[in-house]
């Protein structure tokens, strides 16, 4: 059913939560009497849930319900949720969990905060006034939540200063205050993603996170491990990934130069080996991993692997000598003078690939502001200078 345009969309990313759907559209019925209001299930379910959903919406007359069902899960559930403000055709979006933990009788609230005119999201805080935390999953959970949102808090405090609860599913934003295409969705906190990738207003209204009614929770080491992972790619922008296959060659190169000296190889033989394996290495997780979004708009990959074997070669020039001076000069073992030199070499490795190898074809504007674009982009976003 299309009515006129809603006033508000609310977005609800679902993963095998089909014994919810019919109570959370009923009181999400009952709490928004009067707007005009659609409800769009950004749906990742793997049982029945579809046609939970299907069948609910078929039944329903009071607020229009639709569902994006994705085949392939990118981004996960904040891949969902940005498929959701996609696809919504109000500007107001409100964004909540399907495991009705995020009571639907606020959502007005968070309207009404918004109403005001002077804030481009309405975050529902567990952590201000008479907002309660208790519904989570134990003790630990609650550590969990507690350390965590310490943590990125401390990691964002200017982007943050004004928000309590970063860590929270439960939140309204104008869409047009948002720039879809700069975000860069990954695991489940895309409220952390779109306050420390934009500068918007920020609003709060203090809610009370419910216990859970069906279904399980979704939190796991592996969800932890994602959201560190995001962290670390949202404070240091791509630098966190390169750093991280730098490192993982680094770990290699120290291995392979121990393996070859044991077995008698001279030392420089032995690092020679080892940093143009690890060369090649490095430039196909690179590839994979921190500047993919990039491919498309610079040279051939042909190029791409010439220009870094040929930048990575001439620093290991000059590294493996330097290495060498550290060995005979300060008698320090090779693969300590190995890890020096890494070290060193690891900025120059990095400006040189966001800044030459990744390069667009065709400069969007003066070399000069191209350069200070790409610094931007590539080394402090979303940094707070």
């Amino acid at each position: 059913m299309q009515t006129a345009t809603p006033e508000v969309t609310i977005i609800v990313p679902t993963f095998n939560e089909g014994p919810n759907v019919a109570p959370l559209v009923d009181r999400l019925s009952t709490a928004l009497a009067g707007r005009r209001a659609e409800i769009v299930f950004a749906d990742d379910s793997t049982d029945e849930t579809p046609a939970e959903i299907e069948r609910v919406a078929a039944a329903t007359g009071s607020i229009d319900v639709r569902m994006i069902h994705r085949a392939e899960p990118l981004g996960g559930l904040s891949g969902a949720v940005i498929a959701g403000l996609r696809a919504a055709r109000a500007r107001v979006c409100v964004v909540m969990d399907g495991d009705l933990q995020h009571p639907p009788e606020d959502v007005p609230r968070l309207l009404d905060r918004h109403a005001r005119g002077d804030v481009d999201v309405v975050v529902a805080s567990r952590y201000i006034g008479d907002g309660s935390s208790d519904g989570l999953d134990g003790l630990s959970r609650t550590l969990v939540s507690r350390t965590t949102t310490a943590l990125t808090k401390a990691m964002f405090p200017l982007r943050l200063r004004a928000c309590t609860d970063p860590m929270t599913g439960f939140f309204l934003v104008d869409t047009g205050a948002l720039d879809l295409e700069a975000l860069r969705p990954r695991g489940f906190k895309i409220l952390l993603e779109i306050l420390a990738r934009q500068q918007l207003r920020i609003g709060e209204i203090p809610f009370r996170f419910a216990e859970r009614e069906a279904g399980g929770s979704k939190a796991s080491l592996r969800q932890g491990a994602h959201f560190l992972a995001q962290l670390a790619a949202l404070r240091f922008g791509k630098m966190s990934g390169f750093a991280a296959i730098g490192a993982l060659g680094a770990v290699a190169n120290l291995a392979i130069v121990w393996a070859l000296t044991t077995v008698g190889m001279h030392y420089i033989w032995a690092a020679v080996i080892a940093a143009e394996v690890t060369i090649v290495a490095n430039f196909l997780l690179q590839e994979r991993f921190v500047f993919r979004e990039l491919v498309d708009d610079a040279s051939g990959r042909w190029s791409r692997f010439a220009k870094s074997f040929a930048f990575n070669n001439a620093e290991a020039l000059v590294r493996i000598p330097m290495m060498g001076l550290l060995v005979e000069t300060w008698h320090i073992s090779s693969v300590l003078a190995t890890g020096i030199t890494l070290v060193v070499a690891f900025v120059a490795r990095y400006a040189f690939h966001a800044l030459v190898v990744y390069a667009p074809r065709k400069p969007r504007s003066t070399r000069r502001e191209r350069v200070l674009h790409e610094i931007d982009e590539q080394v402090t976003a979303p940094g707070e200078l």
